[in-house]
C-alpha cells in the first residue's frame, strides 16, 4: 500500500467514526465499526442468547458460527442445513429457517436437530428466511420464494409468499398474514403486542397488533422501506438493513444511518453482556458497533 493510500485509509476511518457516532441518539459517543471476521461467503441470521453469546450463518458454506465474549469466533455447527435466519428461544435452543429442504429446525446446545416444520397442509414451503418467537414460545417466520442452487426444484407449491404462525404446542400452523410481494425480516415488540415485518420486494414495512391467540391484525405501513433483517432496541427503535442499517423511531422517522462497506446488508442483532453491543452480518463480514441503547 502507498503512502498516500494508506493516508486515504486512515482518513476515511476516522471519517466514517466520527459521522456515526457525532450527536447519535444510539451510537456510542467515539465509536466505530470494528470487522470481527471477514472469511465467510455470505452471513446472516445473527441471534444472540441469554449470556450475550451471538450465532449467526454463513449460507453458501453449510454453517453456524457463535461468537463468545471474550473469545471471539469459532464453528458452532456444520451440516447446518443451510441455516438462514436465527433465532434464540426461551430454553437456549437456537431455531433456524432451514433453507437446504424448506423448514423450520430446532438445534439444541448438543446440536440435536428436530424438524418442527417442513410443509403447509402438505405443500412445501417457500423457504423459511427470518423469524420471531413470542413470550409463549410461539414462532413467527417468513415464507419468501427465493430459488437457491443447492435445492431440485425450480417453482413453488404455495403461491403466496406469506409470514407463518407456528403455536406454542408446535402443532399447529396458521398463516398469520399474506398480501406480500416478497416478506423477509420479521421482529416483535419488547411487551409482546406489536409485530414487524418487512416487506423486502414492495419496500415497505408493516405494524400488526398481536392477538392472545397468535392471529394478527390492524395492519399498517410503518415505514416506506423493505428490509432483509431487523432488530428493536430498548427505546423501540427499529432498525431495518440492506444498504448499510438505517434505524426508525417509534413513530416510523429515520433518527440514524450507520453505512457499512459491503455490497449488501443482511442482518442486524444486539449482543454481548450487556447487550449494548449491535452486531451487523454484511456479506463475506462480520462487524460491531458499540451503542447507547440495549436490545431486547
Amino acid at each position: 500500500m502507498s503512502f498516500n493510500r494508506l493516508l486515504l485509509t486512515i482518513f476515511a476511518t476516522v471519517f466514517v467514526a466520527v459521522c456515526l457516532s457525532a450527536q447519535s441518539p444510539v451510537i456510542a459517543d467515539g465509536a466505530s465499526l470494528q470487522e470481527i471476521g471477514d472469511s465467510y461467503d455470505f452471513t446472516e441470521g445473527p441471534a444472540a442468547d441469554a449470556d450475550g453469546n451471538v450465532y449467526f450463518t454463513d449460507q453458501p458454506n453449510n454453517r453456524i458460527l457463535k461468537w463468545t465474549p471474550g473469545e471471539g469466533l469459532a464453528v458452532f455447527m456444520e451440516d447446518a442445513g443451510r441455516s438462514n435466519g436465527l433465532y434464540v428461544d426461551h430454553d437456549g435452543n437456537i431455531l433456524s429457517c432451514a433453507d437446504e429442504k424448506n423448514q423450520l429446525w430446532r438445534i439444541t446446545p448438543d446440536k440435536e436437530v428436530t424438524v418442527l416444520v417442513s410443509d403447509f397442509e402438505g405443500k412445501r414451503l417457500n423457504g423459511p428466511n427470518d423469524l420471531w418467537v413470542d413470550k409463549k414460545g410461539g414462532i413467527y417466520f417468513t415464507d419468501p420464494f427465493y430459488k437457491r442452487d443447492w435445492w431440485d426444484h425450480e417453482e413453488k407449491e404455495i403461491e403466496n409468499e406469506n409470514v407463518y404462525y407456528l403455536a406454542p404446542d408446535g402443532k399447529t400452523l396458521t398463516v398469520a398474514a399474506s398480501g406480500f410481494v416478497r416478506p423477509n425480516g420479521i421482529v416483535g415488540s419488547a411487551n409482546g403486542r406489536t409485530l414487524y415485518v418487512a416487506d423486502i420486494n414492495d419496500r415497505k414495512t408493516y405494524t400488526f397488533d398481536i392477538g392472545k391467540d397468535g392471529s394478527l391484525s390492524n395492519r399498517q405501513l410503518f415505514a416506506e422501506t423493505g428490509s432483509d433483517g431487523m432488530t428493536l432496541d430498548n427505546k423501540g427503535n427499529l432498525y431495518i438493513t440492506g444498504k448499510g442499517v438505517t434505524v426508525f423511531n417509534k413513530k416510523g422517522e429515520r433518527i440514524e444511518h450507520i453505512p457499512v462497506d459491503q455490497g449488501w446488508t443482511a442482518n442486524v442483532c444486539f449482543g454481548g453482556p450487556d447487550m449494548k453491543t449491535l452486531f451487523i452480518t454484511a456479506m463475506g463480514s462480520v462487524y460491531t458497533l458499540d451503542m447507547k441503547v440495549h436490545g431486547i
